[in-house]
């Protein structure tokens, strides 16, 4: 087994630190969600801390873990007797991101079933995790349905498998760290809610401080187990303070004046739900136990708070992310001093008196590059700025709203997402198929029926049915799969007016917010003056192309063809890159092309290139005025797409886009 780096070793990420610390002493926490870019030092962070953990006692043999003092009755493994066992290691166990269900929450052998009816049962990486850690690098690439199950299991602290009537439940409580990239797109605000504790991540600025950073990590690469052995005496005292906390912390008393904090903090920063204040309430006490206080004070609620709200508060990817402290200040004033046995002053150190993790001076080891950005206000942040004749500044979206489902026609097999058919591991059943590999979904009437002409032959006797390995049908299933939606947004002077500019941003804006709900990628092609550009290659990140979409100036003559082209060329590159997920185009025009030799013409031939390689596509008019030309739904004839107006795609609005919609849906068939 390699050496860790070690905990105490780490420099700076205090949040960080201190968060994951938190959870080993009180799991009930509920977990923690790393955000930040790479090389911030998320994964060391994580390994480290499975070293400090101590060791826990199993029964010999058990593969779920369990406990000889009080071992779980409903045990697959079991019954267990009550005695002595064996201490081992806590463990850390890592979810690749190309998890299948069966490899998380463990398989049942349907063939042993059916055939001897034996209840067969392989675990998973959720029984390996129980009392240890489970560590999910990348955690917002994960498929929803493995998030889902995972923070199903961390909230009940147990596993439910279920395949065609037979049932197998095992206990699963373990400590739940996620760590992701933003930049690489955002969890549901449905899936952010779960985890009890979110920190965000940066390195620093500071060249001493990454100096120290890159000293440290060339020690222990040159010496894992000399450079560990330094920090030997730090680890330990980590340790015995974690086993300490723990022990307190069922003696830490959580006063009714730090509940009517917690309360009215939640209540001002209109987190939804209880569950922000159940968290805050653990959060704060196991802060008291690490800093080895048995009362809960303000400073303990404060800390709390920023821990456990801000990723509370995100209601759309477009949100930015953080709280206002000045508010939970004056909010923890307000209500402070209203109980017996709370400290009225909020400001207190953030982590409880003395209870901060082991300070060093430093960044992470690993130094990333780069602050994570906030969303600059237009033309800031590296944008690209107005300039020529006849440019605008970048006007603000209006509003944005609920749009109708746009979807690629035909049946695909992309990855899991909800906006176009696709044949997925999870959805109706729709047919059978003989298994390709190991069998996970059983098509019980299509096996009977494989089974049954066979049965005299293979000498049944009795009211039993001989099932073999080749009569076995694997269930075909159809859901829904997310898509690579690419924007091509007319930026020319011909949509230059500014309030038509703010509603059609605002649109692209709705779309995009509907692209994110459907979990599609997302790409941002503009054209304007002398060509095309990709302001944002295609990404899950759609807060980053919004983003974009908010800085981009107008301006100058209309290059259709140009901006079809390139469109062209990014969708060349994805299929290559990832064939199997579908694009849809969706471009915003008017409809006109100037500049150049004959532009109409050549735009027609870029749309026709397009459709003559099967890409859906669907056209969004944006002309206005009393006089209207119809060269938006020209261009979607030429693309084989329907073509919507800024009204018609309002989800409220069914004139027009079914029947467009249905006449696509007929030509690729």
């Amino acid at each position: 087994m390699s050496t860790p780096y070690p905990f105490s070793a780490i420099v700076g990420q205090d949040d960080l630190r201190l968060g994951l610390l938190l959870n080993a002493v009180s799991p009930a926490v509920g977990g923690v969600l790393v955000r930040g870019e790479k090389g911030t030092a998320k994964s060391t962070a994580v390994r480290a801390l499975s070293a400090l953990l101590p060791e826990v006692d199993v029964i010999v043999g058990c593969r779920f873990s369990c406990d000889p003092v009080g071992p779980d009755p409903a045990c697959p493994d079991g019954p267990h007797e009550a005695g002595t066992g064996a201490a081992r290691a806590a463990r850390m166990v890592e979810l690749p991101v190309g998890a299948s269900e069966d490899r998380l929450v463990g398989a049942l052998d349907i063939e042993r079933a059916l055939a001897e009816g034996v209840k067969a049962f392989e675990p998973g990486l959720l029984a390996h995790a129980h009392r240890g850690i489970l560590y999910v690098d990348e955690v917002n690439l994960l498929h929803d349905h493995l998030v889902d199950l995972l923070l199903d299991a961390a909230a009940m602290g147990a596993s439910y498998v279920e395949r065609e009537g037979v049932s197998v439940r095992h206990a699963a409580r373990f400590l739940l760290v996620g760590t992701m990239n933003p930049e690489e797109g955002e969890l549901r605000p449905q899936l952010l809610d779960r985890f009890g504790l979110t920190v965000e991540v940066k390195a620093s600025r500071e060249p001493d401080q990454r100096v120290e950073v890159v000293r440290r990590r060339l020690a222990y690469d040159d010496d894992p187990a000399a450079f560990a052995a330094r920090w030997a005496d730090e680890e330990s005292a980590v340790r015995a303070r974690i086993i300490a906390a723990r022990a307190l912390l069922p003696e830490v008393r959580l006063g009714d004046g730090a509940l009517r904090q917690i309360a009215a903090t939640c209540a001002a920063f209109e987190v939804d739900g209880m569950r922000a204040d159940i968290v805050m309430a653990r959060t704060a006490t196991a802060l008291a136990a690490w800093a080895g206080r048995t009362d809960v004070l303000a400073e303990d609620v404060r800390q709390a708070a920023l821990l456990a709200l801000p990723h509370r508060r995100r209601r759309n990817p477009f949100d930015a992310p953080g709280l206002d402290e000045d508010k939970l200040d004056d909010t923890l004033q307000e209500f402070g001093g209203q109980g017996e046995d709370d400290d009225p002053d909020p400001d207190g150190p953030g982590g409880g008196g003395g209870g901060q993790p082991p300070q060093n001076d430093g960044p992470s080891q690993d130094g990333g590059a780069g602050d994570t950005p906030a969303r600059p206000e237009a033309g800031e942040g590296g944008e690209p700025q107005p300039s020529g004749a006849g440019e605008q500044q970048a006007v603000r979206a209006s509003e944005p709203f609920r749009t109708k489902m746009l979807s690629v026609p035909g049946l695909g097999e992309g990855a899991a997402g909800r906006r176009s058919r696709a044949r997925t591991a999870h959805g109706r059943t729709t047919g059978a198929r003989r298994p390709q590999g190991a069998l996970t979904k059983l098509h019980l009437a299509a096996t009977v029926q494989a089974a049954a002409p066979h049965q005299r032959a293979r000498g049944r006797s009795g009211r039993g049915l001989v099932v073999r390995r080749d009569d076995l049908r694997q269930a075909t299933r159809e859901g829904r799969e997310g898509n690579l939606v690419l924007f091509v947004v007319d930026a020319s002077g011909s949509m230059a007016a500014r309030q038509r500019m703010g509603a059609v941003k605002g649109a692209v804006l709705s779309l995009l917010l509907d692209a994110y709900q459907r979990r599609d990628k997302v790409g941002l092609v503009t054209f304007r003056g002398k060509g095309a550009e990709v302001a944002l290659p295609p990404t899950s990140s759609v807060d980053a192309a919004a983003v974009r979409l908010e800085s981009l100036p107008t301006g100058g003559r209309t290059p259709l063809a140009a901006g079809l082209l390139k469109a062209h060329d990014v969708l060349r590159v994805e299929r290559m890159r990832d064939p199997s997920r579908r694009p849809l185009l969706v471009v915003v025009t008017d409809g006109r092309a100037t500049g150049g030799v004959d532009p109409v013409a050549l735009a027609g031939r870029s749309a026709r290139l397009l459709a003559a390689e099967g890409t859906a596509s669907v056209v969004v008019d944006c002309e206005s005025g009393p006089v209207r030309l119809g060269l938006a739904a020209e261009l979607a004839r030429e693309l084989g797409g329907p073509a919507v107006t800024l009204d018609e795609l309002r989800a409220d609005s069914i004139a027009g886009l079914v029947k467009d919609v249905q006449g696509m849906n007929r030509r690729a068939a």
